[in-house]
């Protein structure tokens, strides 16, 4: 198989290349990343050697560039991981969004559909938060209607209602996941873990939103991975696979726990004005994926916390330059 991954430098997509890699070591993964401030090369230092890994420099929006791809690799897989990802980024510059999430995403949709003899499947990796915001009680499924609150979930939203659209029209062989929060190594510093994590190695205060008690489902990344390979191998074309982790905890769950892990005082913790339009709760039901295709999360939280500390605790030279990065890029932002 010739497989297309767009944003594979980034978070999940460098944890899924590597780990797709490791179990369909016969294919040949092309990897499409524009490097924008999130995106890092070196997350895939260990298997760029490998003469079926190929990276490609570029956005999903250059039209021209994704249609020369396609023709040259006859994709038979196409899994989107690229998109502008942070919330807060979504509220100073929505724009950015809209032209990443939703145009590119028609861009490679046009592209597949442009060459469609060859493609077996075009995998669209989405969020919970497409769903909106829930009460103390509830899950979301796939048939929970789309009420996303942010410029961010609105532009995922979109993104997801376009490959919706081209299964419908075009009948394009699609699937949809929409995963709950993910965590584990190679996360950009500015998210909620390993930002905690950093500030506790650099004895500083640790800023939560409001009240501290916004819920949100973990997922650990290599549990995503693998239910992604499942979906892109397994799926029933057409249809929206949700992906949780069985993990609900508070942010103030999760800030004493990084404090536990890494012998820090409770004091740190510092309550700051709320995100515009924080969403209360998300809480995935996976049951779906679980019973139609046979997935379970392999990682307790417990577990999968703190192996993440302790990759962070061994890997400052990888978070370090990005730290930096971020706040450089949030100087620019506030000009």
């Amino acid at each position: 198989m010739n497989v297309l991954v767009t944003g594979g430098a980034g978070f999940i997509g460098s944890n899924f290349i590597q780990y797709y890699l490791s179990q369909h070591p016969e294919d040949v993964v092309v990897n499409l990343d524009a490097l924008t401030y999130a995106g890092n090369i070196n997350n895939l230092k260990d298997i760029e050697h490998l003469s079926n890994y190929h990276f490609v420099k570029g956005s999903i929006t250059d039209d021209t560039l994704v249609n020369q791809l396609f023709a040259q690799y006859q994709f038979e897989y196409v899994v989107n991981f690229a998109a502008e990802s942070h919330v807060d980024r979504s509220i100073v510059n929505p724009h950015l969004f809209v032209e990443t999430n939703v145009l590119g995403t028609s861009t490679l949709l046009n592209a597949a559909l442009k060459h469609r003899a060859t493609l077996k499947k075009y995998l669209q990796i989405s969020t919970d938060e497409v769903y909106g915001s829930l009460g103390q009680t509830g899950f979301f499924t796939e048939n929970t209607p789309l009420d996303p609150r942010s410029p961010y979930s609105a532009s995922k939203a979109g993104a997801d209602m376009l490959v919706k659209a081209y299964y419908e029209t075009f009948d394009l062989p699609v699937n949809i996941t929409r995963c709950s929060n993910n965590y584990g190594p190679y996360h950009f510093p500015e998210k909620l873990i390993p930002f905690l994590i950093s500030r506790v190695v650099d004895g500083l205060t640790l800023p939560i939103y409001g009240d501290g008690e916004n819920i949100r489902d973990w997922l650990h990344v290599l549990d995503h991975c693998r239910a992604i390979d499942l979906v892109l191998q397994q799926g029933e074309i057409g249809e929206v696979y949700n992906v949780g982790g069985h993990n609900e905890r508070t942010n103030n769950q999760i800030a004493h726990k990084i404090i536990d892990l890494m012998d820090y005082h409770p004091s740190k913790i510092e309550y700051v004005q709320d995100r515009l339009g924080h969403d209360r709760r998300y809480a995935i039901d996976p049951t779906k994926l679980e019973t139609e295709l046979g997935f379970k999360p392999l990682y307790t939280f417990d577990q999968g916390i703190k192996e993440t500390v302790e990759w962070y605790l061994n890997n400052e030279d990888w978070w370090r330059p990005l730290q930096e990065r971020a706040q450089l890029k949030r100087v620019e932002e506030n000009k």
